[in-house]
């Protein structure tokens, strides 16, 4: 059979996106191997996207994410007219989408599961905290319509019970990095420790900066702060600047970042990426939220990058303590440093084989299909599509 998927990956972000995108690389990692085995994919998604697709759908021809951190009543206009781009083309269609897979906050299954038939049925993943939006998942009706999936066990064993009885089960993320990961040559290591992905309280960056002057081991931050990827673009920005991870980084981190013991290198992508993560000691992820999917988690894993990081959201699905990682209690910044001491132990060989085995696109987009099974059954369609399609 020839199915036809709509991904709506959201006006943010290109897919792929230039260097940091969580959803867009889920969504650029998911797309090839769906249309391999295929399915047809019709993705909502920005102009300057290259993802190649059967079909392109966008408004905007550029990403939005710079607005995302301006007033609500600014920038609701910009999702909001996404949307409706999306609604259009599923009423276009008529019955020649089968299933919509949704990756908007809040927007996507609020407008989409108000389709009603004969829209076709939507799967919308989570991959946020799901306390943010307490008032909409509390309350939230699929209409029939509508499924959620997580993107690991513990994210959703925090939904409120409405969400949860929408919820098909949960899917890991994956990476481009995990195929073959065990047998491509690992990174020669200098010993300093990274932390890999936008800079923002909840990722603890400030904790990292103090562990690294308090063990003296190298540091390197990696990932934008704000809208701003580089040291430069940062700098030129107004001091009055009301993006609120804008003022974390000048009042918390930035005081911690001498050049030397804690550098900050922007975003980094492709081979920059790859050796930057590949030749450090460990990985950190001195969280302060219930992480939900952990995309730099599986990366570091990839590259034979061991793990260290607070106990915290998914980081127990993704990383086996004493094998792959070392996680401590949230909060114990003496366990924390303790353990990038002793992390050197632990093999890079296994990681890699670890990511190679769990982690890879093939591997996401058989669960996924396996959801959309579910999906389309939950409707009185049943299908087995990993045998119907060529694999």
């Amino acid at each position: 059979m020839t199915m036809t998927v709509l991904v709506n990956a959201g006006p943010w972000l290109a897919v792929p996106p230039a260097g940091y995108g969580g959803i867009e690389n889920v969504v650029a990692a998911l797309v090839p191997e769906l249309r391999r085995r295929g399915i047809r994919v019709l993705l909502a998604t920005v102009g300057s996207s290259t993802l190649p697709v059967e079909q392109r759908i966008s408004v905007f021809p550029d990403g939005q994410f710079a607005e995302l951190q301006r007033p609500y009543n600014q920038v609701m206009g910009v999702a909001a007219a996404h949307l409706h781009r999306v609604v259009r083309e599923v009423r276009r269609a008529g019955g020649a989408i089968d299933l919509v897979h949704d990756h908007q906050e809040a927007f996507g299954p609020t407008v989409l599961s108000a389709l009603g038939p004969p829209a076709p049925p939507v799967l919308h993943t989570l991959h946020w905290d799901l306390s943010k939006h307490p008032a909409l998942y509390s309350n939230i009706d699929g209409g029939g319509g509508l499924w959620v999936n997580g993107v690991s066990f513990a994210q959703l064993s925090t939904a409120p019970r409405a969400l949860r009885a929408l919820s098909v089960g949960h899917v890991h993320l994956a990476t481009p990095l995990a195929v073959q990961a065990h047998r491509r040559p690992q990174h020669a290591k200098r010993g300093h420790l990274i932390v890999l992905g936008r800079i923002t309280r909840y990722k603890g960056q400030h904790v990292a900066a103090r562990l690294a002057h308090r063990t003296g081991r190298d540091l390197v931050l990696a990932g934008p702060v704000g809208p701003f990827h580089s040291p430069g673009r940062l700098a030129a920005a107004e001091r009055g600047e009301a993006n609120p991870d804008v003022r974390y980084w000048r009042e918390e981190v930035a005081p911690l970042v001498d050049g030397g013991r804690v550098r900050w290198v922007g975003t980094v992508c492709g081979e920059d990426r790859d050796e930057l993560v590949g030749s450090a000691r460990a990985s950190l992820f001195p969280i302060d939220w219930e992480e939900p999917g952990g995309t730099a988690v599986v990366e570091s894993l990839a590259l034979g990058t061991p793990v260290v990081g607070f106990r915290r959201g998914c980081l127990p699905e993704l990383v086996e303590d004493g094998r792959t990682g070392l996680l401590v209690d949230p909060g114990d910044e003496d366990a924390l440093a303790d353990a990038t001491g002793r992390v050197a132990a632990l093999d890079p060989g296994v990681c890699r084989q670890e990511a190679a085995r769990r982690f890879t696109p093939a591997r996401m987009a058989e669960r996924y299909i396996r959801l959309y099974e579910r999906v389309l059954a939950r409707r009185g369609r049943r299908v087995d599509l990993l045998r119907a399609v060529p694999g």
